[in-house]
């Protein structure tokens, strides 16, 4: 063999490595938002199993107020369907635009009952409604650090997959389109997580 035809082939094996790498970097970008995205499942579904047993306290002593609490119950079986039907690694932007609408309305709803429970001084004083809220409340936090890692990992994957050259080779690798980040509604009543407090 003479020279050139051996720099051929180191070259041509140079590129099959170099697509490889790309192809496997793109894998791996991407397994870490799913992984982080169930991370973020892990606390909604925990969450969603808290609020039930906040509402069923609550009722006891909110006997008039059965409109906000129904809302709550409403808006947590709304988001807890759209995380169901995000399982198996559904993230795609359309999935988590709707996870984010319905998270924001459950905000929402949580934000007019911890407004509604403020009026019943024996509701605050009940220790099983102390324990829960106080589980929700670091049950809130637990999301907001899970989202954070999420949209990290989320621009982490982006990034790499718009930067040259990989941009050539994401769609061609089944990498069609950027990952969506989870933002919730920049709403004053929602963007702080609820805040419950006795």
């Amino acid at each position: 063999m003479d020279l050139s035809t051996i720099v051929f082939w180191l070259v041509l094996l140079g590129l099959v490595i170099y697509v490889v790498t790309v192809y496997n970097s793109l894998v791996t970008l991407k397994n870490r938002y799913l992984n982080a995205f169930s991370q973020i499942e892990v606390q909604l579904k925990r969450r969603y199993d808290l609020i039930p047993n906040l509402v069923e306290t609550a009722k006891a002593y909110m006997t008039h107020e059965r409109e906000t609490l129904d809302a709550v119950i409403t808006a947590r079986n709304d988001a807890a369907a759209v995380l169901k039907a995000m399982g198996n690694g559904n993230v795609s932007p359309g999935t988590v635009g709707k996870l984010a609408a319905a998270e924001g309305s459950l905000q929402g709803a949580l934000g007019k009952l911890n407004v509604t429970m403020e009026a019943y001084p024996d509701l605050k004083a009940n220790e099983n409604m102390l324990q829960l809220s106080e589980e929700l409340t670091t049950t809130e936090n637990r999301v907001a650090f899970a989202r954070q890692g999420f949209n990290d990992a989320v621009m982490a994957y982006n990034t790499y997959r718009q930067s040259f050259p990989p941009v050539f080779f994401a769609a061609k690798f089944g990498h069609p389109e950027d990952a969506t980040l989870l933002e919730f509604d920049d709403s004053p009543e929602i963007q702080a997580p609820p805040r419950v407090s006795f």
